[in-house]
């Protein structure tokens, strides 16, 4: 006989790449998962999954499982949801996914207080900056920074985010004058490449000259805007990296933003709801704590 544990524990395997990163979700062991797999087909009497050279892949009755077993946990969730609405009090599991940096030093924060206030209440944060997180069902909440090409899920802006261009003093001491944006091509460029965007080509508007973009070579390139940050702190070239990433450096004078007239595209920081499903009250509470937390925005108090 399935239980509801059995469907949640199919469900995150089914959407895990290898059992050793199920295991890190679930938080157990790869022979704890590889067992509780097992035990699983024995009581269906079918073999659920396969292992390939290119990891987990699922057979036909593990794809109607994880399908048929998702409805069942919608429903399951839903019933939990309509009876809490009835209370005043936070129940059920809260899933939200962050990008790693700005996940952990406002994100998690945010679902520890949340924790400690609704002890009813569960918390699963995922950090990953993979753009698949976006149009996953997975997730109640995805908090997410900069343009977005999904239009499966609501959206709700958290807080207004811009984009810096800006070096080291020693960099820029170094170098030529940095005087428009096409003084950039003779420059080096360090990009961040993530969201899938094209990377090689910087965009800057001005009030007075309007709009121009930049194609860049870049010098050094990562998927990690940590990495990329430490590059540019250390004078290794010029970075764009999001205000909130950056503002500290600014005032303290480690980082120096060049072009001030010319302003790069914003990148609000923003939370993405399920649209099939909509708001839960646990999701609600998380995103009133979350707007609470920003506000004033951190990145822009004189304190920082």
């Amino acid at each position: 006989m399935l239980t509801s544990d059995d469907l949640v524990f199919f469900g995150v395997l089914s959407g895990s790449p290898s059992l050793a990163d199920a295991a890190r979700k679930l938080n157990v062991t790869p022979p704890a998962v590889t067992q509780r797999l097992k035990a699983l087909e024995q009581r269906v009497g079918v073999r659920l999954m396969d292992r390939t050279t290119r990891g987990l892949a699922l057979t036909d009755e593990g794809e109607l499982l994880v399908a048929e077993g998702a409805a069942i946990i919608e429903a399951i969730e839903g019933l939990a949801e309509s009876l809490g609405r009835r209370t005043t009090r936070v129940r059920g599991r809260l899933r939200i996914a962050a990008p790693y940096g700005f996940g952990r030093e406002h994100v998690a924060p945010v679902a520890a207080d949340f924790a400690r206030r609704h002890p009813e209440a569960t918390v699963a944060l995922e950090l990953s900056d993979h753009p698949s997180v976006l149009t996953s069902d997975s997730w109640d909440v995805v908090i997410h920074i900069g343009a977005l090409n999904s239009a499966e899920r609501l959206v709700t802006t958290l807080a207004p985010n811009a984009r810096v261009a800006c070096a080291s003093p020693a960099y820029l001491e170094r170098h030529p004058t940095i005087g428009n944006p096409e003084d950039l091509r003779h420059h080096r460029c360090l990009a961040l490449r993530e969201n899938d965007e094209d990377v090689t080509l910087w965009r800057f508007s001005h009030a007075a000259q309007g709009a121009t973009t930049v194609r860049i070579k870049p010098a050094m390139s990562t998927n990690d805007g940590s990495i990329l940050r430490a590059w540019g702190l250390s004078g290794l070239g010029v970075i764009v990296r999001s205000e909130w990433d950056v503002a500290g450096d600014l005032a303290a004078g480690r980082l120096v933003r060049i072009l001030p007239d010319w302003a790069c595209p914003a990148a609000d920081v923003v939370a993405l709801l399920n649209a099939r499903h909509g708001r839960s009250r646990r999701a609600t509470v998380f995103l009133e704590m979350m707007r609470e937390a920003l506000t004033p925005l951190p990145w822009r108090s004189p304190a920082r």
